[in-house]
């Protein structure tokens, strides 16, 4: 698989086994993440910077709407090649209520299908609802600002 330009995983299919360190250096697996609920799987560039700073934000503002709509409870998991010290910054930065990832291999990205950014190597800003460890919903141009309302029109489509 051609990272740079690889195919985004499609509706309905199961994710593989994968495995990183959040924020704090310690190991998620994926699985046992996704085994507790509806999950988001959230992409982004680069901590702390603006568009992804939005994003998280969006995402923090909307946890408790997220979280109990239709009853519902919802994981959030953001991703980016960040090292887990900068990926702790940032959520302690803006109080983010979820864990990060530091895909720092990029090994989460691939196993989504998420491409790279060319010549600067960080993730394209893409998102996705796991259910039952498969993918329910993607956006392949997820918003920044607006990332809360659009996971939950995702939500309330299906």
């Amino acid at each position: 698989m051609n990272f740079l330009s690889s195919k985004p995983l499609a509706l309905g299919v199961t994710l593989p086994k994968i495995e990183a360190l959040n924020q704090d250096g310690k190991p998620i697996v994926f699985d046992e993440v996704f085994s507790k609920g509806t999950t988001l799987v959230y992409f982004y560039p680069k901590a702390d910077t603006p568009g992804c700073t939005a994003e998280a934000c969006s995402l923090r503002d909307g946890w408790e709407t997220l979280r109990d709509m239709a009853g519902q409870k919802i994981q959030i998991l953001g991703v980016s090649k960040d090292k887990p010290e900068a990926q702790k910054k940032f959520q302690q930065k803006y109080n983010l209520p979820f864990d990060l990832i530091a895909d720092v291999d990029g090994k989460v990205a691939k196993a989504f299908g998420v491409p790279m950014i060319p010549i600067v190597g960080v993730s394209q800003r893409q998102s996705f609802l796991i259910q039952e460890g498969k993918v329910i919903w993607s956006s392949l141009k997820a918003k920044t600002k607006e990332a809360a309302e659009e996971v939950q029109q995702a939500l309330l489509a299906r």
